[in-house]
């Protein structure tokens, strides 16, 4: 598996998809030079006028809640039927889900395009399930990855999608199979936008991979070694952030598939 997911990563280098991302002001930086630094090409649009033309040409789309508004809210939702509608692939990152019933309004109206993923931590698949009462810290995990495989099954099921719930252990549910990551540092906690960073990378993967869930698994291992690696180098989160970029763009082979650390059932 290691040399498939390694093909994943060298596809998205060579092809360098287009990836219309709908994102929050926090990580648009962010997200962008991580794309760009895995090999695929970002574009940040949220004007209604233009959500159609652009997903018509872009690969793949991600949309991303975090800094969620009444416009940006609508353009969400335009983007999500067109991709839906043309059958793009399409990440949903539901920032904060269960925090606010804006949130889960605006959320509950996304579900209805069924991406073709869904990430994002615990407590947010655990919310967008609403199968438990848990309690949301802004953007941040209170469960671990392990708590929501449950949750997850549920959206696997009810919108026939990929489930990525990110933790200590990324565990990525498809219809068919169970895919368990245990790559990463617990630095990477203390840099913002590393999740929606790997929504990002999803997109990017989503869109050259004809197994879906092998290019999540690619995406998720991806930044994870690359978090690890970069942190040898690093004095703390600052030099961290600046340090994994470089190892996006940088990564081996050999890199990848020795400090890979993958389960699949």
């Amino acid at each position: 598996m290691e040399k498939n997911l390694w093909q994943q990563v060298q596809l998205v280098r060579q092809q360098s998809p287009l990836v219309h991302n709908i994102t929050n002001y926090v990580v648009m930086n962010n997200t962008a030079n991580a794309l760009l630094a895995a090999g695929a090409s970002p574009i940040m649009a949220h004007a209604k006028s233009e959500i159609r033309e652009m997903i018509n040409i872009a690969h793949s789309v991600v949309i991303n809640i975090g800094t969620l508004d009444e416009y940006w809210s609508e353009s969400m939702l335009m983007a999500a039927e067109t991709a839906n509608a043309i059958h793009k692939p399409w990440v949903l990152d539901p920032v904060g889900a269960g925090a606010t019933s804006f949130r889960d309004q605006i959320l509950h109206q996304l579900l209805q395009f069924h991406p073709t993923v869904i990430r994002g931590n615990a407590s947010e698949i655990i919310a967008l399930a609403k199968i438990n009462t848990t309690v949301t810290k802004g953007v941040d995990s209170t469960a671990e990855s392990n708590d929501a495989v449950e949750a997850a099954q549920i959206l696997v099921q009810q919108y026939n999608t990929i489930v990525c719930i990110s933790g200590e252990t990324d565990i990525i549910l498809s219809p068919t199979q169970t895919i368990q990551i245990k790559n990463g540092h617990s630095l990477m906690t203390k840099v913002t936008g590393l999740g929606c960073s790997a929504s990002a990378l999803a997109g990017a993967f989503i869109a050259v991979a004809e197994d879906k869930a092998a290019g999540i698994a690619a995406a998720m291992s991806l930044l994870g070694i690359a978090g690890e690696l970069a942190v040898r180098e690093s004095k703390g989160p600052g030099s961290l952030q600046v340090n994994l970029i470089d190892k996006l763009y940088n990564m081996t082979e050999e890199e990848f598939t020795s400090h890979l650390k993958i389960e699949k059932s």
